[in-house]
């Protein structure tokens, strides 16, 4: 499986991408100023690192994702599961759920997912 680890910074960035796809690079540079206070210099080496990475495309400067939020964020948890459980959701959900139990609405979404996720 492919790393594609993020640091905080990286991931607000990434936050910002999402939000605006596909985006020009120039508009971009101006939404990394409003919101993260980042001059063009910063904006610019942070998305070759995650265009590196393979999270985002530049390309004729615009700016789109090869991943959805969604896609990367459940790809963190497989890699986090595959690391720290061997792989075993179980063992997961067992450590998740130690110190605070599940509710019942919460353990019924996680049956229906499972019922769903047999058929």
């Amino acid at each position: 499986m492919a790393i594609y680890k993020m640091g905080a910074v990286e991931a607000k960035f990434a936050d910002l991408i999402w939000e605006l796809e596909p985006v020009g690079s120039g508009v971009l540079v101006q939404a990394a100023l409003k919101e993260l206070g980042w001059k063009k210099s910063t904006t610019y080496t942070v998305l070759r690192k995650l265009c590196e990475k393979q999270i985002f495309h530049n390309e004729k400067s615009v700016v789109t994702s090869l991943m959805t939020r969604d896609q990367y964020y459940g790809k963190q948890c497989k890699q986090f599961v595959a690391e720290t459980f061997d792989g075993s959701l179980p063992k997961f959900l067992a450590a998740f759920t130690a110190e605070e139990k599940m509710t019942k609405k919460e353990l019924d979404a996680l049956k229906d997912f499972l019922k769903n996720f047999e058929s």
